[in-house]
């Protein structure tokens, strides 16, 4: 499990990764092309190897958490044994450098915490906190397998009955799956299907 992340770049991993990841160990993903969207050190990534996934993409904007991805996720399957799986390690905004995939299992930990409350840059979700989490759920409408699943974690911290509108407007139903309440907000995971 990654724990702590070494740059100021990066997001280390905190209770919404750590909920988010319990839910991906909870799926048999054998078989399944997946797609950790926002990957930073590769919580995620890592949980859909646990779960039997061969072929994962790890994709964020950021360079820096691209290195650690890569850094923990070799490390896992170095320690593993596990080479009979596929891997890439991809440096795009959103879905824009992976046009023409269709994944069966892609999840986000969108950074949502509103400009205004924000203290690391890597959470910053926009003004309302779910500029990026809108622009996600507009684009991976047409990278979603047909009985694909995106998990998609959502903070009280933002509209979340507007959000869940949102995706169920575009024809998907939408289940929460985990809630977490912290001290400060409550954190949901949601699951997406068609």
């Amino acid at each position: 499990m990654v724990k702590k992340i070494i740059s100021k770049e990066i997001y280390a991993p905190s209770d919404d990764s750590f909920l988010l990841e319990r839910e991906i160990r909870k799926r048999n993903l054998k078989g399944k092309v997946c797609l950790d969207m926002g990957t930073g050190g590769g919580v995620q990534g890592i949980a859909m190897l646990k779960s039997g996934a061969s072929f994962v993409v790890c994709a964020d904007i950021n360079k820096t958490a691209l290195k650690e991805s890569k850094k923990n996720v070799l490390k896992y399957l170095k320690e593993t044994k596990n080479f009979d799986v596929v891997v890439r390690f991809i440096e795009t905004d959103l879905f824009s450098n992976l046009k023409g995939i269709k994944f069966d299992f892609i999840t986000f930990n969108p950074p949502y915490v509103p400009t205004d409350k924000i203290k690391w840059v890597d959470l910053d979700g926009g003004k309302e906190g779910v500029e990026i989490t809108n622009k996600f759920i507009t684009q991976f409408v047409g990278q979603l397998s047909l009985s694909g699943e995106v998990l998609l974690l959502i903070s009280s911290l933002n509209n979340q009955e507007k959000l869940i509108n949102n995706i169920e407007k575009k024809g998907f139903f939408v289940d929460i799956v985990s809630k977490e309440k912290l001290f400060f907000e409550e954190l949901l995971v949601l699951s997406i299907k068609k």
